[in-house]
């Protein structure tokens, strides 16, 4: 049986050099996607040219928009790329110029050629969860974020807050406050017998 096996982490791209190839419909999916989790994403786009709704979100955000085609250049000091044009030979052309300098990649619609790829996020306060398909459903990962965003209480953040100052005042070695959490918090789990 297959299995998922990649390795979440969540990214501060608000510290980190972003770089989206493409200015269409999918780029600004992928643009409104970052920004909707992380406002503060430092992000430069790079197309031929941009959808109207594309310049209208650069400019509530510190988005840098370039009108130009694509060239490895644009490579230089970015952290993570997401490539989205129409036209997939630059698409592919970004992924090989990321695979060479070790910059992360996501070809959009494009498994093969990704290094990760943007699953289903449901945000809640200081509380995040991420869902992944392992690039094969989005619509899944989309239902899971919907089921997720029902699920979970609007008030979540008040205990991940109060948890925060409960562990500030607990005394003794990292496993003793770790057991002592868990005691503290297992009532959020409804285990049937």
């Amino acid at each position: 049986m297959e299995r998922n096996e990649l390795y979440p982490i969540f990214l501060k791209v608000s510290q980190l050099n972003v770089l989206i190839v493409g200015g269409g419909n999918v780029g600004l999916e992928k643009l409104s996607f970052l920004l909707k989790s992380s406002p503060n994403a430092q992000v430069r786009m790079v197309a031929k040219e941009f959808l109207k709704e594309t310049v209208e979100l650069a400019q509530k955000h510190s988005v840098e928009l370039v009108q130009a085609a694509y060239h490895k250049e644009f490579l230089e000091g970015k952290h993570l790329v997401i490539a989205c044009t129409d036209n997939p030979k630059v698409n592919e052309e970004v992924y090989h110029d990321c695979r060479e300098r070790s910059i992360l990649v996501n070809v959009a619609d494009n498994p093969p050629f990704c290094d990760f790829y943007m699953g289903g996020i449901v945000t809640k306060g200081n509380v995040k969860v991420a869902i992944s398909t392992n690039g094969k459903s989005p619509t899944t990962a989309k239902r899971l974020r919907q089921f997720f965003e029902d699920v979970l209480p609007d008030n979540i953040d008040d205990l991940v807050q109060n948890l925060n100052e409960y562990r500030k005042t607990l005394k003794g070695n990292f496993e003793e406050k770790v057991e002592t959490l868990n005691e503290f918090t297992k009532g959020l789990i409804n285990k049937k017998d």
